[in-house]
């Protein structure tokens, strides 16, 4: 297993991350478990989670269901570089209070003592505050974390969904104040979306932040979807199915497909792979229903994909170009 250190601070992490949004809603506790223990035994030590998965009423269910693992012993804890996450209302649907989401001070406080009850846990390595707050200003968040670190109840913060003058609002706040800021981006990340590389990955390598890109498939649409559907008929759903409606995205996904199966590699696995390549980049976020997924994932880990490979992946879904030349006229 690779390992990596996550942006500037002293955790080595694996280069794929496990995600855990399945856990609950699609996979069972028992399936979960097994999926845990056999990605620990694989070396990957770096577990990815948030406080609302498990959805709608169920909300919370996903760390309740690692929480259980970590009770297990043998280690568990001690051994992953665990990461969820705060922001969304944790309130039956419908029933929202003010004060019990996103990022005010108080909610911070709450939503913290909460996760490391359902995680059965007494310290998250890495708080992510999994949306921007317009109405909470940045000296009140890094007052709140700042109190949790004396706590002992997290050790370093990131960020999810933050666009490029938001890390860097973020980070001068902190700085401004001698914190240390954010020390990660989770983004949305793959090669069919490139966006990110035009302000969030150039701000995270700036100040110094890891990125953990997240849908490194992008809802399965780079998971082979075309070659499913013709020969197992297993039409795309969600958002594989709505991109498949644009004729220029089906053309694009066929082409990438005949490109993978010349160079006789599977697409889901070429693209974790090809994301490990990309500048700044600590590893993107797998987010296994089975065992099967997993063994997938972790095969990208072997993938070495040539130069002209990666060249024919730029044409079939070239990006936005360095920054700033990309902004030039």
């Amino acid at each position: 297993m690779k390992y990596t250190q996550l942006g500037r601070t002293g955790l080595k992490v694996s280069r794929l991350v496990l995600g855990t949004m399945n856990f609950g809603p699609q996979t069972d506790e028992s399936t979960s478990h097994g999926i845990m223990d056999a990605a620990l035994d694989a070396g990957l030590n770096f577990l990815d989670t948030a406080n609302v998965y498990g959805w709608g009423e169920n909300k919370g269910r996903t760390e309740e269901i690692i929480g259980t693992w970590f009770a297990q012993g043998g280690g568990r804890r001690d051994k992953v570089v665990l990461a969820t996450k705060v922001y969304g209302n944790m309130g039956p649907d419908g029933e929202a209070w003010p004060n019990h989401d996103k990022l005010s001070a108080v909610n911070i406080r709450r939503a913290v003592d909460a996760s490391l009850k359902r995680l059965q846990t007494d310290y998250i390595d890495l708080y992510q505050f999994h949306h921007i707050d317009r109405s909470t200003p940045f000296e009140e968040i890094w007052q709140a974390i700042d109190v949790l670190v004396q706590q002992g109840k997290i050790l370093y913060a990131g960020s999810s969904n933050f666009p490029g003058y938001k890390i860097a609002q973020a980070n001068e706040t902190a700085a401004r104040h001698g914190r240390m800021g954010l020390v990660s981006e989770q983004c949305l990340y793959n090669l069919a979306e490139r966006r990110a590389e035009m302000e969030v990955i150039p701000a995270a390598q700036e100040y110094g932040l890891g990125v953990i890109p997240w849908s490194p498939l992008h809802g399965g649409l780079l998971g082979g979807v075309l070659k499913k559907e013709a020969t197992q008929g297993r039409r795309a759903s969600g958002r594989a199915a709505d991109a498949l409606k644009d004729t220029k995205t089906r053309e694009q996904i066929q082409a990438y497909e005949n490109l993978l199966d010349k160079h006789g590699l599977e697409p889901g696995e070429a693209a974790l792979a090809w994301l490990l390549t990309r500048p700044g980049v600590t590893g993107p976020i797998v987010g296994p229903r089975t065992q099967e997924q997993l063994d997938s994932a972790l095969r990208a880990l072997q993938l070495v994909l040539s130069e002209e490979l990666l060249t024919s992946l730029d044409e079939i879904f070239p990006g936005p170009g360095p920054s700033p030349e990309a902004f030039a006229w």
